[in-house]
């Protein structure tokens, strides 16, 4: 029975467990002489390099999701808006996620004002605490050369850049899922129950951030946990049974505080067709994700799904560059370590992320609802993680012609996805695919492989390292961001960076015709997956006599109302909610509104075909036709505008 093989630093008068863990002997690989000597310094450059990418020109992108950012302006100025994440200050529905993601930016703007910045800045300081988070999980185990390799892995995941400088609820939830497979990692080292149970926390609070998605990762760290842990088997199902309840709280304590709100007394809970959070989470953001099923949504977005849809053209350059090399690292560690102790710490990390990566992996890959390419972004610790401990593994077992393997591969892979992007630096994928063959060859043939490693990870990582400036360069707005440079997409035209295709029928409905809404907004700004800027006329319009109604205006779908409620900072009434399909308000409701003077205007008709037929409520369209054939319309600033209180 082998030791296990990676010694942990400083930690030489633990327990005895602890004390059986020991380098090969040996004298040391000269690369990890230099990596230990400087690795301080080295995680300072690292994390001031994420830093400063994910800073870099950060409010060039204005209000990014302008949905989210119009709730992040309405809890900056009401805190009940705040608690249940509601799309404007007065309350009257929330967004279609449980809202812990909008907390930090809510208290940014509350500190600093409103401003593109300050929504932003939260976003990019959780991507450099996950850079963090994902060495200090490698570091425990490993070389630091091995825990640097994995945050560098981290930070320059395209989508990653992407996510971090973005205001979706990705970052939170990638950042609290890194922290749990932290806390699972302390934990199995000695039978923690303390770590343990601070992982489940960690997770239950990623559900109020992004719902179902955050307990993807929960039957691979227990099962690890169950397995691996050095204590008693009853013992392990206790523990794993206190983490569960910590999870359940940590969850749980919103969710009972919406229940026993009145209805009356709270926003509706948007994306929810019975105004209910349980709805939303196992309907809307749940099954309906996994089975099509719409739920009031959009339908099947079901393009590409199937074993390879990470590997194909919609999600590739996002995520894929070194997806190939962590699943190879994952087999081949796991086979280097196969006589390792049952408790052996540094295969239980690696099957920790491995459980991460595989079973989020094939989710992603098969789901048959509502998928975007950014959802990947959940992968990025994963596969990072792996790419580091499956090459110190590896690297200390001196299977070179595995790295070989797996630089080849990556060099290959990165050429592929490189040439996705027609006429985007033609030149980097023939260099990245030259130095990566030709240090895989050198690893193969010589003895003196450390610098030849060197120019190996240079070469896997230039291919994302230059979609990630690239995506750092580009303004990103809209509901469906993308990262990297315009590829060849599934329906033959061409994704680009800022959201929405170039050609084909997948354009946001704000793109497809300038100044409107499009197909379906007749008179509207906006669209359902952007919001457009208002005219300083209508802008003054809406802003006139606010002080009296609750709400200066109402529209059809929340990007509508979000781009009205910017520029004015004045509450909009999102009739609908995201996708105009939710019965929040009711015609009832809605008249009731305007008999007592609450509304002042109603602006376009937004998406007035939507309702049954997404599989939603109708109540929108039914507000729409009543608007139309009770009010006089008129032009300003190029949309339509009714005057509620003047029939």
């Amino acid at each position: 029975m082998c030791p296990p093989l990676f010694a942990f630093p400083g930690r030489a008068s633990e327990d005895s467990h602890v004390r059986l863990i020991a380098r090969p002997t040996g004298p040391p690989s000269v690369l990890g002489v230099v990596t230990e000597a400087k690795s301080r310094w080295a995680l300072a450059v690292l994390l001031a390099g994420t830093a400063a990418l994910y800073l870099w020109g950060l409010d060039a992108s204005g209000w990014a999701n302008s949905f989210y950012s119009a709730a992040v302006q309405a809890g900056s100025q009401s805190w009940k808006a705040f608690f249940f994440g509601a799309s404007d200050a007065a309350g009257a529905i929330t967004v279609d996620k449980t809202p812990a993601s909008l907390w930090p930016m809510v208290l940014s703007v509350r500190l600093f004002g409103l401003s593109s910045w300050a929504i932003l800045v939260p976003q990019a300081l959780m991507g450099v605490g996950t850079v963090a988070m994902v060495y200090a999980s490698v570091r425990r185990l490993f070389p630091a050369w091995a825990a640097l390799l994995a945050g560098a892995a981290m930070a320059l995941t395209p989508v990653a850049v992407l996510m971090f400088r973005f205001n979706n609820p990705d970052a939170l939830l990638v950042l609290l899922l890194t922290v749990a497979a932290y806390c699972v990692i302390r934990a199995q080292e000695r039978g923690a129950t303390r770590w343990l149970v601070l992982a489940g926390a960690a997770i239950g609070f990623a559900f109020l951030a992004k719902m179902l998605q955050a307990f993807l990762v929960l039957p691979g760290f227990a099962l690890v946990y169950l397995l691996a842990a050095p204590v008693a088997f009853w013992r392990r199902v206790r523990q794993l049974l206190l983490a569960g309840a910590a999870m359940v709280v940590a969850a749980g304590w919103w969710l009972l505080a919406v229940a026993l709100v009145p209805a009356s007394e709270r926003p509706y809970i948007g994306g929810s067709q019975t105004n209910s959070v349980l709805e939303l989470a196992l309907g809307y953001n749940g099954i309906g994700r996994l089975n099509g099923a719409d739920y009031g949504g959009l339908g099947n977005l079901n393009q590409q799904a199937g074993w390879l849809r990470l590997f194909d053209t919609e999600a590739g350059g996002q995520i894929s560059w070194l997806l190939p090399a962590a699943l190879v690292l994952l087999v081949a560690a796991t086979w280097l370590t196969r006589r390792a102790p049952r408790p052996d710490p540094a295969r239980a990390a690696l099957w920790v992320w491995g459980s991460w990566l595989v079973v989020t992996g094939l989710i992603f890959s098969l789901m048959q609802g509502i998928f975007h390419a950014y959802y990947t972004v959940a992968l990025a610790p994963a596969i990072a993680a792996l790419v580091g401990i499956g090459a110190a593994v590896a690297w200390e077992r001196g299977a070179h012609r595995v790295l070989a393997m797996v630089a080849a591969g990556t060099a290959v892979w990165s050429y592929v996805l490189l040439s996705r992007s027609s006429g985007w630096n033609p030149w980097l994928g023939v260099v990245v695919l030259v130095a990566g063959l030709g240090a895989a060859l050198a690893m193969v043939f010589t003895r003196r492989v450390a610098a030849v490693v060197v120019v190996a990870v240079v070469a896997c990582l230039a291919g994302p390292a230059a979609y990630a400036v690239d995506t750092a360069a580009s303004p990103h707005t809209g509901a469906i961001p993308t990262a990297g440079p315009a590829t060849r997409s599934f329906d033959g035209g061409f994704q680009r960076p800022g959201g929405g295709r170039r050609g084909g029928d997948n354009q946001p409905f704000a793109q497809r015709r300038p100044g409107g809404g499009g197909p379906q907004s007749r008179g509207g700004m906006g669209g359902l997956l952007g919001a457009g800027t208002p005219s300083a006329e209508l802008t003054a319009l809406l802003k006139s006599g606010a002080a009296g109604y609750t709400w200066v205006a109402a529209t059809v779908g929340s990007n509508n109302a979000a781009g009205y409620q910017l520029a004015t900072e004045l509450p909009v009434m999102a009739v609908g909610g995201f996708n105009g399909t939710d019965p929040a308000p009711t015609l009832e409701r809605f008249q009731q509104y305007v008999a007592e003077g609450r509304i002042h205007y109603f602006v376009g008709t937004g998406m007035g075909g939507a309702g049954r037929s997404t599989g939603g409520s109708d109540d929108a369209a039914r507000i729409a036709a009543w608007v139309r054939e009770t009010f006089t319309a008129t032009t300003v600033g190029g949309t339509t505008v009714f005057d509620l209180t003047q029939r």
